[in-house]
């Protein structure tokens, strides 16, 4: 909204004081949470066959998204209330987050309990987190009944009719997949993910500054809301690391990222801010697939050294804390973009 030259206390303020105020209480409470993680032994497998430098970082607490939820998704609530844009919307998204958040929970949980890097099967976490986005498409279909397009910048718009939903599904599960691919590095998924929530948040507010018939600024605070709650996490999983996030928060992640952007029917939106999830997902496609192929006719090979590509990187040479940095300038540079787009 800044590019548009609307520039407003008031409205910077419904996206700034809910992302501040939940990124606040997030690094209190894992000051709190962190120690009670412990406690509980909830300490993070680390997979044998990654890169030999991340085996140190065994025994760190994990499922840290559990307090991310807990104070980011009411946050959201109460300034959507406090500002008089609490609807169905917000609280469906809500819903919509916190099962994709339980279904992480469910395989992190699964994961200590094994004490492997396996929790629960990859056709029961489909077929949870499938139920869900189901569910959820279910209500946008019934709430949103005008959504039966995909909209772009320059007022191009894809009629898509009842496709729209099979879509809608396929964003919903591909982009909360994306998301957890891209956790792998001490503050990689919080940071990348809470720039593409701020961009969304951006890129929602202005649909509905630009457009007084949208009423959408439940879900540009959602989008704050959540975005503060994983700049707070930072602060305790920046390298190194003191809590890891988990499947819980990696999962809802990505759900919150795709109920925002199906909602304001911004999908175009979702991938350009998200476009660095939309790779890693496709370079683990490409190495497996490109492996299968190869090893039909002889030796396996691989594409990258390792996937996803934060790892191709690291066992490249970089440095941890270089890659992180590198993903949140692309991730910024991408949000830029998005935004500049919109005023087309």
């Amino acid at each position: 909204w800044l590019i548009a030259g609307k520039i407003s206390w008031f409205y910077i303020s419904e996206l700034l004081l809910p992302m501040l105020s939940c990124a606040t209480v997030v690094v209190i409470a894992g000051y709190l949470v962190i120690p009670w993680l412990r406690i509980l032994k909830t300490g993070q497998v680390i997979r044998e066959d990654g890169p030999q430098a991340h085996l140190k970082k065994g025994g760190t607490p994990t499922m840290g998204g559990i307090f991310i939820l807990a104070i980011a998704l009411p946050g959201g609530l109460i300034w959507s209330y406090i500002y008089g844009e609490f609807n169905q919307d917000i609280l469906a998204a809500s819903l919509l987050t916190l099962a994709f958040g339980l279904v992480g929970w469910l395989d992190d949980w699964q994961i200590l309990q094994k004490k492997s890097n396996k929790g629960i099967s990859p056709k029961a976490k489909l077929a949870l987190l499938t139920v869900a986005a189901v569910c959820f498409c279910g209500w946008l279909a019934w709430a949103h009944p005008e959504i039966t397009s995909v909209r772009f910048p320059a007022n191009f718009v894809l009629p898509l009719g009842l496709l729209v939903l099979p879509l809608a599904i396929f964003a919903l599960l591909g982009t909360s997949n994306a998301t957890n691919f891209t956790d792998g590095l001490d503050g990689l998924a919080g940071g990348t993910g809470a720039v593409a929530l701020i961009g969304m948040s951006i890129l929602v507010f202005n649909s509905s500054l630009n457009d007084a018939q949208l009423d959408l600024q439940a879900i540009a605070i959602f989008a704050a809301a959540l975005a503060g709650g994983y700049l707070g996490f930072l602060y305790h999983n920046h390298n190194p690391a003191q809590v890891f996030m988990g499947d819980t928060g990696s999962l809802a992640l990505g759900g919150s990222l795709a109920a925002v952007a199906l909602i304001s029917n911004l999908m175009w939106g979702l991938l350009v801010v998200g476009l660095i999830f939309v790779w890693e997902a496709l370079t683990v496609i490409l190495q497996v697939s490109y492996f299968k192929v190869t090893k039909r006719t002889g030796e396996g090979k691989r594409l990258f050294r390792m996937a996803p590509f934060h790892h191709h990187l690291e066992l490249s040479g970089w440095q941890e804390t270089q890659v992180v940095g590198a993903f949140y300038l692309v991730g910024f540079l991408l949000a830029v973009v998005a935004i500049a787009l919109q005023q087309l």
